[in-house]
């Protein structure tokens, strides 16, 4: 029995002296989009990751949008998080799964009103190196969630595609 509490405490101690620290395993990203003209809005998603294995990471993000379109009175907020899960599948390549809440302001008949949107989104994902930590990823994300019913969804579309950029994420 001392025998093996001596061996395990030998593989444990070397496990710490070899493995990382959870503060290398996090990684940081997000992306920042903006569009002028007829509709004008501003977008920003910073997001925050955990690589738990060289090949699966999870994290979670938030989302602020501003909108004002010429064409209806006054401007729009939407404000979200979600938490997500990728798996590097093959260099790079990964799928990616999420869960979306986002409180979406609309204008409706003349002022604005508000509602909760809660999607499954999940898709393909590549992550390209730019640099020792850093990178740039796209993803194409299915909506499975999607409405295309509803008049005041936040989405115009099943598919939603994203770039950004990340540092730390061994995509």
């Amino acid at each position: 029995m001392c025998r093996i509490l001596t061996a395990a405490a030998i593989v444990l101690c070397s496990l710490t002296v070899t493995e990382a620290s959870w503060t290398d395993r996090l990684w940081f990203g997000g992306g920042i989009g903006a569009g002028f003209g007829t509709v004008d809005y501003i977008e920003v998603t910073p997001i925050v990751g955990y690589n738990l294995t060289e090949r699966f990471s999870f994290g979670g993000g938030l989302t602020y949008r501003y909108r004002n379109d010429d064409r209806l009175p006054g401007s729009t907020n939407d404000y979200g998080a979600n938490v997500f899960g990728r798996y590097t599948v093959f260099r790079g390549f990964y799928v990616h799964g999420e869960y979306e809440y986002l409180n979406y302001e609309f204008v409706s008949g003349g002022s604005t009103d508000r509602d909760n949107f809660n999607s499954l989104l999940a898709g393909p994902g590549f992550h390209k190196p730019l640099g020792r930590r850093t990178g740039l990823y796209v993803s194409a994300l299915y909506n499975f969630s999607y409405d295309e019913d509803d008049i005041f969804s936040p989405y115009d579309d099943r598919w939603s595609f994203r770039v950004g950029v990340s540092v730390g994420f061994r995509g």
